[in-house]
């Protein structure tokens, strides 16, 4: 089978973003298959190219680059042309290349335009994968005011789901709002998953004199708005006037906040939080595998209670409990397994006793890392997630 996937951030795991993609193309290669994905370039991928359309090849999967440079920093309009000039430039791939089924992968819904192009005018069979609810969450958090847009995006949402053999939802939560919203459609859900002999395999610590072992909770990802970054700032200013500069809430990546935590940190003469630049996911292990929990915060609204962030699966895989604050299918999973906990998203003083609270507790998060280990590759194995979704794919195609 000749698939063709449309994804804007492609990576590997030398870049410091999700390999959701990658890792399942590596492996539909692995059965015989012949995959495409036509990307763009993500700044927190490490994908390079010295030309506006570039092919390379990461073991067998050929990765047309459409040199558009995409970063979460760009104004939002910058970053709505960014998308549309994927989307436009796409097109010509979903009408020449060779393709049994295509894949769009969204957000942004504008990466739906080339699959639709492909499943109505050269008729091919269309998968659409829903990585989360756009434009809902966009509009929800007020991201997307104009009317008028709301209409044509929610028209587009709406065009890619009707068109599809096939949805794929990224979590529970969505697969049900997916599903309420469009009956008719062909939903199931394939969580983000993780690599799990790159986090299960134990890797040395490599942080500094300030960051000790098991004395921080560590957050790495885009550091903005809608992660709720600000939370962490304040519960670290609660550390600071308890006295409990042992403890640590480490911050790894970039995003929109990043430059005003930092003042903060230097305004504040704060001990208890430290801001590191982006680093490749293989170089990251270590740093979570030796933290006390895993930090996965969002900013507490409904359509980011069905969210599904690569740094759950790749925090559990390492053997880390997760600390988190959505209401939905995460704080479920994690009382239904005891693999960690879920706090208030607007309530800092609850984070900074918390996490002094598990500082008296390491047996405690020993077992909860344990269990995390064993569910997380019974659960998330990156190769079993491409698998489910392959044969998702081939039974909705035939």
């Amino acid at each position: 089978m000749k698939i063709l996937y449309f994804y804007q951030y492609y990576s590997t795991p030398k870049g410091s973003w999700g390999t959701r993609v990658h890792e399942f193309a590596q492996e539909w290669v692995k059965q015989g298959h012949e995959v495409q994905v036509v990307t763009s370039i993500y700044s927190k991928s490490d994908l390079k190219a010295s030309k506006f359309i570039e092919h390379q090849n990461f073991e067998g999967v050929d990765v047309t680059v459409i040199n558009v440079r995409i970063d979460n920093k760009q104004p939002f309009l910058k970053r709505i042309f960014t998308f549309i000039t994927y989307a436009v430039c796409s097109v010509w791939f979903a009408m020449t290349a060779k393709a049994d089924v295509v894949i769009s992968s969204s957000g942004p819904i504008t990466v739906g335009i080339p699959g639709l192009v492909a499943r109505y005018i050269r008729g091919r069979k269309f998968v659409f994968e829903a990585r989360d609810l756009w434009p809902e969450g966009a509009i929800e958090l007020g991201l997307i005011q104009n009317k008028t847009l709301q209409k044509v995006a929610y028209s587009l949402e709406s065009k890619c789901y009707k068109a599809s053999s096939l949805v794929v939802a990224l979590s529970i939560g969505m697969k049900q709002n997916i599903e309420r919203r469009f009956p008719e459609v062909n939903v199931i859900d394939v969580t983000n998953a993780a690599n799990i002999p790159l986090f299960a395999t134990q890797k040395p610590f490599e942080g500094s004199g300030i960051i000790q072992p098991k004395k921080y909770a560590i957050y790495t990802g885009n550091i903005g708005q809608v992660n709720n970054s600000l939370w962490l700032l304040e519960a670290a200013k609660v550390l600071q006037k308890k006295g409990r500069t042992d403890l640590k809430i480490l911050l790894v990546g970039e995003g929109q906040q990043r430059e005003l935590i930092e003042n903060e940190i230097r305004n504040h003469k704060l001990e208890t939080i430290a801001v590191w630049g982006l680093m490749p996911k293989e170089n990251l292990v270590g740093l979570i595998q030796n933290a006390m929990v895993s930090l996965v915060p969002l900013r507490g609204t409904p359509v980011l209670d069905t969210s599904s962030p690569n740094k759950f699966f790749e925090s559990l895989a390492a053997g880390v409990p997760v600390v988190q604050n959505t209401q939905g299918w995460m704080k479920d999973f994690l009382i239904d397994h005891q693999v960690g906990f879920t706090l208030d998203p607007n309530d800092p003083v609850e984070l900074a006793e918390k996490l002094i609270e598990l500082d008296k507790q390491p047996e405690k998060l020993e077992e909860m890392g344990k269990k995390a280990s064993i569910i997380a590759a019974s659960q998330f194995d990156k190769d079993f997630l491409a698998n489910r979704m392959l044969n998702a794919i081939i039974k909705a195609v035939s």
